[in-house]
This record gives C-alpha cells, sequence and structure tokens, in this order.
C-alpha cells in the first residue's frame, strides 16, 4: 500500500464541542470534515446515549450504549466520563484491486473514556468517528485487570430513527442464511434482519445499516423494537451467549452509511476504511479475473457433482472445457465435484463428509492442471464442507497443500447447511472465527478465497486481499432450481448486499430459455441485461456462468471479453432502489470506460450525461436490448452498434421491461 498522505491533529473548538457540564449531564458532538453528519454523545442520569445529524436533519434520536454479561451484570448505568480524546485524521491509500484504486479516508474521532462509579469500576470506552458520507462507533474493554471470562449475553445497542421509511431487508434466523429475496416494508414493520439493512427515511435520506472489520465478536443482525426504535441484535452460540471472551474486547465498528441519493450509498468507501491496511506481505498470487466452469451445467442437471454417468467433473470433460476456455480467450476455469464425498443428498443437514484429496475414479487432477498449464488456463480449487466444520479442519492443512503443489492459487469454500456443524449459526462468534481462521490459513498457503455460504462481508479485504469475493445472497444458481430471482432482485443488491463487498454472483447466462430444456426454468432477464451485471455487480472475479460452448462464436461474449475486474473508478449515473440503476466504472489500465444499466419488469429510457468521460473521442459499443426486446419477448436477442461521442454528449439509451445495456466507451 501506497500512503498519499496522512494528516493527524488535534481537532478544532468547532468539530467537538461539550455543553456545560451538570451534575446529570454531560454532551460531546463530533461532526465529520465538510459538517455533512454530527454524533452527540451524552450521559443522561449515567447512562450513556448517541444520536445522529444529517446537516440539520435528525437520523437517530438518543439511543442507549451499553453491555449485559452473564447473571444479569451489566455496565451500562452509574457511568462517569473520566476524560475524551478528539482527533482528526485523512489519508489516502491505494486498494490491491477494487472498485477505486485510491480511496481517501478522512474522519473525525471523539473517545469517550467511561468508568463506573459502583465497587466495580470497570472501564469502557466508546470510539466515536464522523465521516461525510456517514458515522461509526465500537466499544473498546480495556485490559484493566479482569481475570474471568468475559461472556456477553447481550448488547445494548439501538438505533432509534427520527423517521419511518420504506426499507428493504432479508430475514435473520432463518434457513438457507442470506439467500432470501428482499421484502420491501417500513421500518415500523420489519422483522428481525441482516445487515446491510438499506432504508430511505420519509425524509427523503438513504441509509444503510451495517458494520466494519468485524473479527473475534458475533455479528449483529437488527431487531425491532416498537415504531422506528431498533435494537442490535447478536447472533449466539447455541447455548445463547453471544461473546465469549477473556481480559478484554474490542467490538466491530458499527455503521451507518448517509447520502442524499441511492447512489451516494455505492459511492462510499466507509466499510472499507474502518479496516485495517494489508497485513499480507506475499502479494504476488492475488490477481483479478474472469473465469469458466461447468457450474451451470451442474445446476440445469446437465451434469452432476457426484460419480456417475453425468458426472461432470471427470478428466475427459474438464480437457474439453479446458479447450474452450483456451478457445474464449479466458484464462481460468473453475472444477468442483472433483472429489470424493459427493452424493445426491450432499446438500442435506447430515454433517457430509468429504476429502479434500482423494479424487474421484475418473479424474486425475495433475493430468488436468498440465493440460491447462499447456493451454494458459489457471485451475481454480473447490472446497465444499456441507458445513462439517470438524471434517474440513482435520483435512484443511493437506488439502490447501495439494492446491499449493499443484499450482493453485484460487479456491472456491463452500458452507452448505443451515447451520455450521449443523449447531451454530453462520454469523455466530464460532462462525466469524473459523471463517477468519481459514481465510488467514489459505494466506499460509498462497490461495485467494472465493467464500459461498459466507459470513457476510464487512470489509476485510482490504486487510487480507487474498479475500476476493463470496456469496452471501441469492445469485444466478436460483434461476435453475427454483422460481427464479423477479427482474428487480439484482437491481435491489446494489443498495443492500453489493454495499457490505464484492458478490460471486456468477452472471453471464445468454442462452436466457436454455433452462426450459432442463428443470423448465428460466432467467427473467434478458441477455443484454447479463451483460450489463458485468458492471453493475462488482466482484474482482466475474464467472462466465453459461456453459463454454453457449460463448464461442457469440457476438456479444465481445463484451464479456473486453470487460476488466479491476476499476480506478465507480460512479453511478442514475438510480432508484429496486426500479433501475446506472453505474459506469473507469479501467485501471486504460483511459476506457465501461457502463452498465439495469432495470426491473418496467422499460425505461434514458438520456446520459456523459461527462464522467475524459478529454477526447471514444467509441461507444453498444451491447442493448434488440428492437423490440424484453424479458417476454425474444429475451436473448442482443443489438450491438457503435457511435463516437464525447464527455459533452447526451447518450440516450432504452431498456425493454427486465432488460438492460452495456457499454463500453473505448478511447480513440
Amino acid at each position: 500500500m501506497i500512503k498519499k498522505s496522512l494528516v493527524i491533529s488535534t481537532l478544532a473548538l468547532a468539530i467537538v464541542s461539550c455543553s456545560q457540564e451538570t451534575t446529570q449531564e454531560k454532551t460531546f458532538t463530533v461532526a465529520s470534515p465538510e459538517g455533512a453528519n454530527a454524533i452527540t454523545f451524552s450521559l443522561e442520569n449515567n447512562f450513556p446515549t448517541y444520536s445522529v445529524k444529517h446537516g440539520e436533519t435528525s437520523v437517530i434520536t438518543p439511543s442507549k450504549l451499553g453491555f449485559v454479561f452473564k447473571d444479569q451484570d451489566s455496565i451500562a448505568s452509574n457511568l462517569e466520563i473520566i476524560d475524551t480524546e478528539e482527533s482528526s485524521f485523512d489519508e489516502t491509500w491505494e486498494q490491491v484491486w477494487g472498485e477505486k484504486h485510491n480511496i481517501r479516508n478522512h474522519y473525525n474521532q471523539l473517545t469517550v473514556h467511561l468508568q463506573e462509579k459502583t465497587e466495580k469500576k470497570r472501564k469502557l470506552d466508546i470510539e466515536f468517528r464522523a465521516f461525510d458520507d456517514g458515522i461509526a462507533f465500537r466499544y473498546v474493554f480495556p485490559k484493566q485487570g479482569v481475570n474471568d471470562s468475559i461472556i456477553i449475553m447481550n448488547e445494548l445497542t439501538e438505533f432509534n430513527l427520527k423517521d419511518d421509511g420504506d426499507s428493504w431487508w432479508i430475514p435473520a434466523y432463518k434457513s438457507n442464511r442470506y439467500e432470501h429475496l428482499f421484502t420491501q416494508t417500513k421500518v415500523s414493520a420489519i422483522d428481525t434482519v441482516h445487515t446491510p439493512y438499506t432504508i430511505k427515511s420519509d425524509d427523503g435520506l438513504y441509509l444503510s445499516f451495517h458494520e466494519a472489520d468485524l473479527k473475534n465478536y458475533a455479528s449483529y443482525t437488527i431487531a425491532k423494537k416498537e415504531g422506528t426504535k431498533l435494537d442490535l441484535d447478536l447472533m449466539p452460540w447455541h447455548d445463547g451467549v453471544k461473546v465469549r471472551t477473556t481480559e478484554s474486547f474490542q467490538t466491530p465498528w458499527r455503521t451507518l452509511q448517509i447520502g442524499q441519493k441511492p447512489g451516494d450509498l455505492v459511492e462510499s468507501y466507509l466499510i472499507l476504511n474502518l479496516n485495517e491496511p494489508n497485513k499480507l506481505e506475499d502479494l504476488s498470487y492475488i490477481e483479478t479475473y474472469k473465469y469458466t466452469g461447468m457450474w451451470w451445467g451442474m445446476h440445469i442437471s446437465k451434469y452432476t457433482f457426484w460419480e456417475g454417468p453425468k458426472h461432470g467433473a471427470s478428466t475427459e470433460n474438464c480437457i474439453q472445457d479446458i479447450k474452450e476456455t483456451n478457445e474464449l480467450g479466458i484464462h481460468h476455469m473453475l472444477i468442483e465435484g472433483w472429489n470424493k464425498g459427493w452424493t445426491p443428498a450432499w446438500y442435506e443437514n447430515k454433517m457430509h463428509e468429504f476429502s479434500f484429496t482423494e479424487p474421484t475414479d475418473d479424474f486425475d487432477y495433475q493430468t488436468v492442471v498440465d493440460f491447462a498449464n499447456k493451454n494458459d488456463v489457471k485451475i481454480i480449487g473447490y472446497h465444499e464442507t456441507g458445513s462439517n466444520i470438524i471434517n474440513y479442519k482435520k483435512q484443511i492443512d493437506a488439502g490447501m497443500q495439494l492446491y499449493k503443489d499443484l499450482g493453485i492459487h484460487d479456491v472456491k469454500i463452500g458452507q452448505v447447511g443451515d447451520k455450521l456443524n449443523m449447531k451454530e449459526w453462520h454469523g455466530s462468534q464460532f462462525g466469524v472465527e473459523y471463517y477468519r481462521w481459514v481465510l488467514e490459513k489459505a494466506a499460509e498457503y498462497q490461495l485467494t478465497v472465493n467464500f459461498h455460504e459466507p459470513i457476510k462481508d464487512t470489509g476485510e479485504r482490504r486487510t487480507y486481499p487474498n479475500m476476493m469475493a463470496r456469496e452471501g445472497a441469492r445469485g444466478q444458481e436460483y434461476n435453475a432450481w427454483s422460481e427464479g430471482n423477479p427482474p428487480n432482485h439484482t437491481v435491489l443488491l446494489p443498495f443492500t448486499r453489493m454495499l457490505a463487498g464484492p458478490m460471486d454472483f456468477t452472471p453471464g447466462v445468454l442462452d436466457i430459455m436454455e433452462t426450459k430444456g432442463f428443470n423448465n426454468r428460466r432467467i427473467n432477464s434478458t441477455a443484454a441485461k447479463q451483460l450489463a451485471l458485468y458492471v453493475v455487480i462488482y466482484s474482482p472475479i466475474q464467472m462466465l456462468a453459461d456453459l463454454p460452448e453457449n460463448y464461442i462464436g457469440h457476438p456479444a461474449f465481445q463484451f464479456l471479453a473486453d470487460v476488466p475486474t479491476d476499476w480506478e473508478d465507480t460512479k453511478v449515473l442514475n438510480a432508484e432502489i429496486g426500479e433501475y440503476v446506472t453505474t459506469v466504472r473507469k479501467d485501471l489500465n486504460s483511459d476506457d470506460w465501461y457502463l452498465g444499466s439495469i432495470t426491473n419488469k418496467k422499460a425505461r429510457d434514458f438520456e446520459l450525461d456523459l461527462s464522467f468521460l475524459g478529454e477526447g473521442t471514444y467509441e461507444a459499443q453498444m451491447y442493448t436490448d434488440a428492437e423490440g426486446t424484453d424479458i417476454d419477448n425474444n429475451p436473448a436477442a442482443v443489438g450491438i452498434s457503435k457511435k463516437e461521442v464525447k464527455a459533452t454528449d447526451k447518450l440516450p439509451l432504452h431498456l425493454g421491461a427486465g432488460g438492460g445495456a452495456a457499454i463500453r466507451f473505448k478511447k480513440l
């Protein structure tokens, strides 16, 4: 990482202010550098609270802070302020890879040091950071001679919203983890929900609750208390304990991103900024890429994961796929189902056991890897745990060593199952520590990771850039064997799931109706929309999910061959959550820009301002819904055209119902 600038200074009195102290109350406010957002801490009747404003608009009214430990022992009242610290921080840092190469991290911080007035005299620090794109805070329980284990039974953090508003959410504590369609309701009508939790408040602000730098702790969900009063709800261990630790603890950052338009949330890097800088010294094996595989063939029942007449991962099938991948000019290919242990019931919650070193009888890894190397294709490995973490931990070193010996540097790791070890929530402290342990283990073996059935992303890719992407939402696969994803699903993802970080959505199925030949299903989009997803839904590793043979000779494949996976900058040109979004990204390695625009079930006509382009002339290479095409009429047809444009131009664009458009602006 190259630091561009770094400034740490004492805040001016105008930034942090203290009210007149009384015996009942003491109040401090910290504002963001440009004054967009402010957090106020108060000690009211010896009980800590905080509130948040955006400009003059109240966002969060006074909300409680604190903890309950075992035996109803709490640290939430009878507190006094023993000290405060104020500071400012400003740096620009470089991502190893990402949707924006240079990120500014600029905030003002207030730290409040509290201590109990009771005999125990325990200390608790609360750190508040005010950014111009949101706010964050975390608790620090410092080492202070506590010898017993610290058992957290509840975190008392509240989010008391000033106003109601429309919100988009998926339920917590359900089977299938995060893989649910989003529900839209008022805040006052939500269930217990996962984060990111996104809101359009009645006063017109766009808000998203999440967390950052999640480690050694439980992840949190949001539970409705009453009306628009919300509680932070930690996901428990199976015995009800929320967090187990010793001596001291530090929570993840509790975050609230705040914007005046939907695109402000997408263009916020607050979550990344709250994570530690890169810890990996060896970055030589980390690269972004596009990849193929027989994944889609397995989901539409052309192949099976398990051995038998339709086994996908045979040496013969892999050799054929490598040939086609090479012909397409793609340099990575995923192989799933190569190992012993797969059965037709592999996905059931039964502590299924896989081998991570023993191949099936019809697969020879060395032969496949050697052939791939000769054809300029790198193999991506696959570990499916079936959520049997006991079995995986026994074999993980041997399994990862096998990949290292074969020269493989990328692995997809699945945790299919409602609970880890059929016992613990994926988002519990058990799960959080497990996923971080696997990520660190992978780095030891020079492996990048693509987690499926993951813990939610909280920005750890900044600290461990071998953490490439993860699932964590309903992806393309649901179009193969369920009622499918409705047209608005991908228009919701950028403002919900994607605010957490990159997603391995697996876009790019151009034969929209193909699944009807296998499972009588179809994809609820047009082919042009599938192309646009490579820009709208960010991932440093993007799968070309269709059967490789379907791309050969397809005119629209040129966009997939061209579109990068590492970007210099990202902007949202227009958006309305669940309705439409148009995103542009600048290629890190050229002067070219790429555009993706998608809509829900309604057709759209836009006139796009091209002022994001640089000086000079560009060739707009356009892949759009063909004339008369929409989700119900000839959805696989893609119109391909070219025109010269400049930054001063306006570009008309039509999206069919359920459709989209993808454009490469090539600098001439």
